[in-house]
């Protein structure tokens, strides 16, 4: 399988160092400006840091190099390990959801509520309602992963005794953004298979509701991302649909199945505004409104840096971030790159720049 990243192996870096000049850009910047790339992706680049394949090959192609030949290649007699970390070793991640536990922050107050409902019998429902890039989905995989993974790879203080016998859960994480999800055989299917049950054929509702409630014993979660777009855009998840699996959850399962959904806006007005009337949308009984973290919080986001930062940086972070955790990824980043590279550029302002795709979040 194709590695997610690539670096410049270390034999090759003087050359990759020298290849802006060669092609005629008199400084980092102007590639960075000429590819519409960020300029610490350029910089990671030529120094052999690991940066998305993608960007790999095409500053490759632009700089005249053979990205095959100048990539680093793993050792063939290693088997491949699961990286610890993002990358290197960087614990900040600013372009996908969190998904290993240790680097994801705060949500004290929802997480507590969240598991409320989810450790005591019937299981309830809850909704997560959150701006775009609030931090959602990386909230619906830690309430996934966080009270299986071993204590090694949390930090030392970190939480997980949430659910007093998580082994016996089940969680479903849905993501209707992806393809396979939009057609309801393709979801009811998926569905079964994470439950370990067998699939009918065909795989319609009335099979799926009898497989289900015949089988389904123990605590099972369904986590739904990105449910504005299955109403908006999957003719197939229809009102129909979602009753069917709101009188799973209330009579057919004896309180062993709950829904988790993460919607920018209330179930109930999201439902209303893609013309869907379906019940399925009221059983919400909980919402977590996420907004910023809190001051200490965004503290211990900070203070996980591997090299820790000046007092006066860390309250500059605070500041303009206003302690939405994506702002202080984004920040937390560039200051870290800035030390790892014993540089003095001005970090703040490339910092700022690469808050400005994600302003919104201060206009609350």
């Amino acid at each position: 399988m194709m590695a997610r990243s690539l670096r410049v192996a270390p034999e090759y870096i003087e050359k990759v160092k020298s290849a802006p000049q060669r092609n005629g850009y008199p400084s980092q910047q102007s590639l960075a400006t000429d590819m519409g790339f960020s300029l610490s992706t350029v910089k990671s680049f030529l120094t052999g840091k690991p940066v998305d394949y993608l960007n790999f090959v095409e500053l490759s192609k632009k700089l005249g190099l053979e990205w095959q030949d100048i990539a680093y290649k793993q050792p063939e007699t290693q088997p491949n390990k699961p990286q610890p970390t993002n990358g290197e070793a960087s614990p900040f991640i600013t372009g996908a959801a969190i998904t290993q536990p240790r680097y994801f922050f705060g949500r004290e107050k929802e997480l507590k509520r969240l598991f409320n409902l989810l450790k005591r019998h019937p299981l309830q429902n809850a909704a997560i309602i959150g701006k775009k890039r609030s931090g959602k989905t990386s909230l619906l995989h830690y309430l996934k992963n966080i009270t299986t993974t071993p204590a090694e790879q949390l930090r030392p203080e970190q939480k997980s005794d949430w659910l007093p016998h998580p082994e016996n859960y089940c969680w479903i994480f849905v993501d209707l953004q992806d393809a396979r999800m939009q057609s309801r055989e393709g979801l009811l299917k998926y569905i079964l298979e994470s439950l370990k049950m067998q699939v009918p054929t065909p795989c319609d509702l009335d099979r799926f509701m009898d497989v289900v409630s015949d089988n389904l014993h123990s605590p099972t979660v369904i986590l739904l991302d990105e449910i504005s777009v299955g109403l908006q855009r999957c003719p197939e998840l229809d009102d129909g649909f979602w009753e069917c699996l709101r009188s799973l959850a209330t009579n057919q399962t004896g309180g062993n199945l709950a829904f988790v959904l993460a919607t920018p806006e209330s179930p109930m007005e999201m439902a209303h505004n893609t013309g869907h009337s379906s019940p399925f949308f009221n059983i919400f009984g909980y919402t977590a409104h996420l907004g910023a973290l809190t001051e200490t919080e965004a503290r211990q986001l900070i203070a996980s840096s591997p090299i820790p930062f000046a007092d006066e940086d860390v309250e500059w972070i605070l500041t303009q971030s206003c302690c939405w955790p994506l702002l202080l990824q984004i920040l937390c980043r560039e200051r870290l790159f800035n030390l790892e590279e014993g540089e003095d550029d001005n970090w703040r302002e490339e910092g700022l720049l690469q808050m400005k795709p994600f302003a919104d979040l201060l206009d609350s």
